[in-house]
C-alpha cells in the first residue's frame, strides 16, 4: 500500500494491467470518440449496420427484439469483438472472463460480474435471468472469481407491473401472483448470496418504476442485512429527492437493520426529462450538474458519517467525488480497507481512479459486463454514446493513455 498523497494521474499504476496492444486499441477507440461529428456519424452508421445485419439474418429474437437469440457469427460481430467489445466487456461467458478477472486481482481490484443482456419480457426470460444469476453465484464462489452479484429488476419481472405497483394501482389476482413471483426471484438471489457471503447490488431503473423496486429491496434488506449489509439498493443522485429519501429511510430504519446503498449519479436523464415534459409533471432530475453533485456529495457524507448503520458502494467516475470520499474516510477515522465501503467503476473506464485507489489500499471493484456479443450490444452502444457525449471524460481518458504510451516508449 502506498503512503503518499493519493493522485489520479499516475499512468504507470492506472495501466499496469494493460498490454501495449490493449493500450493502442484503447487509444484509437477514444480518439475516434473524441472526434465530434465524425464520432456521431460513425456511431449512427454502426447502429444502422447492426440493424441491417439483424434483419438480414432473420434475428427476430436478437438483442433489438429480445435477449435469447443465438445465431451465426457475422463479419460485423467479429469486428466489434476485436475492437469495442474487449474495451468494455470481460468475455462471452465466465470462462472467457477468468483471465480478465485474475489480471485485475493482481492489482487488488475485484470484479462484479454483470451478465449484460437486456430486453426480458416473458416468464421464460425472467426464469432464464434467475438461473443465470444463480449460476454466476455458484461459479464465482467455486472459482473464487468475485464477491458480488448484480442484476436489473426488469430482468426478473415485467416492467409494466413494476409501474403499476409503483403507482399504487389495484392488482388483479393474476397480477398479485405475478408480483409474488418477482419477490420470490429477488429472495432466491439474496438467499444464495447470503449463504455464499456475497453482496447483492440491485440496479436502479426509471423513476416511474423505482418505488416498487425500493419496496422489494427494503424487504430483502430487512431479511438479510441484520448484521452486515448484504443487499444494496441503488440511489441515483441526479434525482432531486433522493437525498431526502435517504435521510427519511435512515430515520425510519435506524437500529433495525443495515442499509445497503450503491450511490451513483444516474443513467436515464434524457428519458426522464422527455417523459416529464410529455406527461406535464416536474422532472425528477436535478436542474444542473452542480445540483446533482450536491445531492451526491451530501448523500456520501451522510452515509459515511453514519457508516455503522450502512454499507456503501461509491459508483463514480468523478475524480472530485472519489477524492472527497477518501477525505471523509480519514475525517471519520475509517480504515481504507473497511469492508463496509467499496469504490466501483465500469470496466474499461476510469482506470486511473480504480487502480490508484486500489494501490492505496481502498476496496475497489470493477463492473465487468459479459455475454454474447450480439446480446450485449445495447450496453456497448450506451458506453460509446456516453463517452462521446461527455467530452471531458473522453479527453481525460485519451490524454492518460497517450501519456502512458509515451512513458513506455
Amino acid at each position: 500500500m502506498k503512503k503518499n498523497n493519493l493522485e489520479f494521474n499516475n499512468t504507470k499504476i492506472a495501466f499496469s494491467h494493460k498490454s501495449n496492444n490493449d493500450l493502442n486499441r484503447a487509444y484509437y477507440l477514444f480518439k475516434l470518440l473524441s472526434l465530434g461529428i465524425i464520432s456521431k456519424i460513425g456511431r449512427k452508421l454502426l447502429k444502422t449496420l447492426i440493424l441491417m445485419d439483424s434483419w438480414k439474418l432473420g434475428w427476430g429474437n436478437s438483442f433489438l427484439f429480445g435477449p435469447r437469440f443465438v445465431g451465426k457469427s457475422t463479419i460485423l460481430e467479429h469486428i466489434v469483438r476485436k475492437t469495442i467489445y474487449p474495451q468494455f466487456c470481460g468475455g462471452r461467458d465466465i470462462i472467457e472472463c477468468e483471465e480478465v478477472i485474475n489480471n485485475l486481482k493482481k492489482n487488488n481490484v475485484y470484479s462484479i460480474l454483470d451478465y449484460s443482456v437486456e430486453g426480458s419480457s416473458t416468464e421464460k426470460d425472467f426464469e432464464y435471468s434467475i438461473s443465470k444469476c444463480l449460476n454466476i453465484l455458484a461459479d464465482s464462489k467455486s472459482k473464487n472469481l468475485s464477491r458480488f452479484i448484480v442484476f436489473k429488476p426488469s430482468a426478473v419481472g415485467r416492467f409494466s407491473l413494476y409501474k403499476k405497483v409503483s403507482s399504487k394501482g389495484k392488482l388483479s389476482f393474476e397480477e398479485k401472483m405475478e408480483w409474488e413471483k418477482i419477490e420470490n426471484r429477488f429472495n432466491m438471489i439474496c438467499l444464495e448470496a447470503s449463504k455464499k457471503n456475497f453482496k447483492v447490488l440491485v440496479d436502479a431503473e426509471e423513476s416511474w418504476i423505482q418505488p416498487a423496486i425500493d419496496e422489494i429491496v427494503l424487504k430483502m434488506m430487512e431479511k438479510y442485512n441484520v448484521d452486515d449489509a448484504v443487499v444494496f439498493n441503488t440511489i441515483q443522485a441526479y434525482r432531486r429527492n433522493r437525498f431526502d429519501y435517504l435521510v427519511k429511510l435512515h430515520q425510519k430504519i435506524s437500529g433495525k437493520f443495515k442499509i445497503g446503498v450503491k450511490l451513483v449519479r444516474g443513467a436515464y436523464m434524457e428519458k426522464e426529462r422527455e417523459r416529464a415534459k410529455t406527461h406535464k409533471y416536474l422532472s425528477p432530475i436535478c436542474d444542473d450538474k452542480s445540483h446533482t453533485d450536491k445531492v451526491f456529495n451530501d448523500s456520501l457524507e451522510y452515509i459515511i458519517q453514519n457508516i455503522h448503520e450502512f454499507g456503501l458502494f461509491i459508483g463514480s467516475h468523478n475524480e472530485k467525488s472519489n477524492i472527497l470520499s477518501t477525505r471523509l474516510l480519514k475525517q471519520y477515522e475509517i480504515k481504507n480497507d473497511d469492508d463496509r465501503i467499496w469504490f466501483s467503476q465500469l470496466y474499461g473506464m476510469s482506470d486511473n481512479i480504480s487502480f490508484s485507489l486500489a494501490a492505496y489500499g481502498y476496496n475497489v471493484a470493477k463492473y465487468l459486463p459479459f455475454g454474447p456479443v450480439n446480446e450485449v450490444m445495447p450496453y456497448l452502444l450506451r458506453r460509446l454514446d456516453e463517452n462521446s457525449s461527455i467530452s471531458s471524460q473522453t479527453n481525460r481518458e485519451l490524454q492518460l493513455i497517450k501519456k502512458e504510451i509515451k512513458r513506455r516508449k
